[in-house]
């Protein structure tokens, strides 16, 4: 017998409760109110708008914080091709912004402490991070920028890029990311971002229980993998104990090999999930969902 009630498991794919809906979105009210507010980044181009779990609603009860980009529109950085140039696509005689990235992170933190107070306000590596209280939930904020990455045809895809303060640059795709999730689950009846709060709920008790569970795992990673299910296993099984059995048995028979695997993105499908380096292998996912299987005495 599994070790948790098909009860137990339609809960678990539930997304948080009323009241903790109610934090997330007095946290991004809260921080949108300071960027627009500030003297500073008045007469600057940004947008300010939710990322991560929360956007995506893939967020689970008891461990939902809120992610929020901060983006500088009036600027970007690029990537070409090898064989494109900036005047190939139109970019080289463009003026200098007049405005580096430490400057706009030092300004979106000032605001955030105008708006907060110092002492509810820690700058880290890669955001700054709003301590949370009985209204709100602790909130990462992540300034960035305006990124392109230019295709051979000269046109471009639409991110975000930031430097932690370590200096090291990161590139995202947030806006494509919830596209794509809500193309999925529209086609999954809903049970797209519902396999995943699963799966990621999962790995929550799993470490409560005292598993030994790698810390490559990670809950953005469990979405990704969650991506790569096909629709038709969530699609063609009525419980959500077979529709959780057959996704771990699809993603522990595909990441056997890295051939298996090796086309599987992100989300946002903007960069492969097991290419450049990544924090995590598929071996790790071959090993946890083997461990998870286990766990669940399936």
């Amino acid at each position: 017998m599994p070790k948790f009630s098909e009860q137990t498991l339609t809960n678990w794919t539930k997304p948080p409760s009323e009241s903790e809906q109610t934090k997330l979105e007095n946290s991004e009210k809260m921080v949108r109110d300071a960027i627009n507010s500030a003297e500073k980044l008045k007469n600057k181009s940004t947008e300010t708008f939710g990322q991560g779990s929360y956007a995506n609603d893939t967020n689970v009860r008891l461990n939902s914080d809120i992610d929020i980009n901060v983006r500088y529109t009036g600027g970007f950085f690029f990537d070409l091709p090898n064989d494109k140039s900036e005047a190939d696509v139109g970019i080289d005689k463009l003026p200098p912004s007049g405005y580096s990235f430490n400057e706009f992170k030092n300004d979106v933190e000032n605001a955030l402490v105008q708006k907060f107070g110092r002492d509810d306000v820690k700058r880290n590596d890669k955001c700054i991070t709003i301590v949370g209280n009985t209204y709100r939930i602790q909130t990462d904020v992540v300034p960035t920028w305006n990124y392109r990455r230019y295709n051979k045809s000269g046109s471009y895809v639409l991110g975000a890029k930031f430097f932690a303060d370590k200096g090291n640059g990161i590139v995202n795709f947030p806006k494509q990311h919830i596209s794509n999730a809500i193309s999925k689950n529209t086609d999954t009846y809903r049970r797209f971002k519902r396999l995943t709060r699963l799966h990621r709920k999962l790995r929550y008790r799993m470490i409560e229980d005292g598993e030994n569970v790698n810390e490559n795992i990670t809950s953005f990673l469990l979405e990704c993998l969650t991506w790569n299910v096909p629709n038709h296993i969530m699609n063609n099984y009525d419980t959500w104990t077979e529709r959780l059995k057959q996704s771990i048995i699809y993603l522990y028979n595909h990441t056997k090999t890295l051939e298996d695997c090796k086309s599987w993105g992100e989300v946002s499908e903007l960069f492969y999930l097991f290419h450049g380096g990544r924090k995590w292998s598929s071996k790790d996912v071959n090993q946890y969902m083997g461990q998870l299987w286990n766990y669940l005495e399936f």
